[in-house]
């Protein structure tokens, strides 16, 4: 059917008037077809808002290095001991390799905070190192370092020894306690260096353990200072400290030796000894560990056992790293404290 002019007139008036509504329209409307669905061109387009979740933070924001900004690291300078971040994971947690790193760490860097550990008994030959250790059992090193030196110029051989009077070499070895047993042990295994080993100590582990007295510690001590054999001295101080930094559960001393040996290279075993003593006795003590003053706290997992407050924690500080002497009466050259005193001096 023909349309009118009119009718075209209008339809095209109708036509124009849609576009022209259509462009008015704001976006985001819909307008509808003459079918009654939404066209494609009238689809609204969606804008996804950032996540306000991943919004970094202005404190937090990484650099261009990828680390925090350094205004929101926690400030960790202020304690001696307590400077770096703590690298000890929850009890428990640990693996084998963590902790055997984690161990060769602290003898690292007891070996940068002791680099003059040292035998702490005077001695000049196997004999006398033989001997102060013996003594030492039950007492302190500073202690029989003060009652040697009579002791050896009275008996300054094995030979000398094996013929004294026990009553006399009481006597002289009083001062360390347990002076009758020390007796008997030094004259006994004075004997048999003269009778089975020609007067020289030897410098065999099985060798040294027959002679009376003798034990592993004993034996490690004279072969690790005196014949440069390597060797792990599980005395108090050491197990102590093997079991609170978790290389051990051991009681025993010669599980701990074993256990011990296993993570550490040979080679270090005799400095490794002297390192933990060290810390034992200045430091690490048995009944008020100074905590807040020690330079391996980071990698402790027993740290809070003490004294954790810096200043309190200098004050239980002993020997050298107290600034008082200590207990060698001839110390190395190298080492940075105050030598004892004679006993009886002072």
């Amino acid at each position: 059917m023909a349309q009118t002019p009119a009718a075209k007139a209008a339809g095209t008036e109708k036509s124009a008037a849609g576009a022209s509504a259509e462009a008015a329209a704001p976006k985001g409307t819909t307008r509808k077809s003459a079918a009654g669905k939404p066209t494609a061109a009238a689809m609204p387009t969606t804008k996804k808002k950032p996540d306000a979740k991943k919004k970094p933070d202005a404190k937090n924001r990484p650099d261009a290095e990828g680390k925090p900004d350094a205004k929101s690291k926690p400030d960790a300078g202020k304690e001696y001991g307590r400077k770096k971040s703590r690298a000890v994971p929850a009890a428990g947690s640990e693996s084998r390799l963590a902790m055997v790193r984690r161990a060769r760490r602290i003898n690292r860097e007891l070996a940068d905070v002791y680099p003059y550990a040292h035998p702490e008994l005077d001695f000049r030959n196997p004999f006398q190192l033989l001997v102060a250790t013996v003594l030492s059992a039950q007492t302190t090193d500073l202690r029989v370092n003060q009652t040697t030196p009579a002791l050896f110029a009275r008996y300054p051989a094995p030979e000398d020894m094996a013929a004294a009077v026990p009553e006399e070499v009481e006597e002289l070895i009083r001062p360390t306690g347990f002076f009758r047993a020390k007796a008997k042990s030094l004259i006994g295994l004075s004997k048999a260096l003269r009778d089975d080993f020609g007067g020289e100590v030897p410098g065999r582990l099985e060798d040294l353990v027959t002679l009376p007295g003798v034990g592993r510690k004993t034996a490690f001590v004279v072969l690790g200072n005196a014949f440069g054999v390597p060797g792990i001295t599980v005395d108090t101080h050491f197990m102590r400290l093997a079991r609170r930094w978790k290389w051990t559960e051991q009681e025993d001393p010669v599980k701990i030796e074993a256990e011990v040996a296993g993570i550490f290279p040979k080679s270090e075993w005799t400095m490794l000894s002297h390192r933990v003593i060290f810390h034992g006795r200045r430091i690490c003590h048995a009944r008020k560990p100074a905590c807040g003053a020690c330079p391996i706290a980071h990698l402790c997992p027993s740290y809070g056992e003490g004294e954790t407050d810096p200043e309190r924690a200098r004050k239980l500080l002993k020997y050298e790293m107290g600034g008082f002497p200590g207990q060698r009466l001839n110390p190395p050259p190298d080492y940075p404290g105050k030598p004892a005193a004679p006993l009886g001096a002072g």
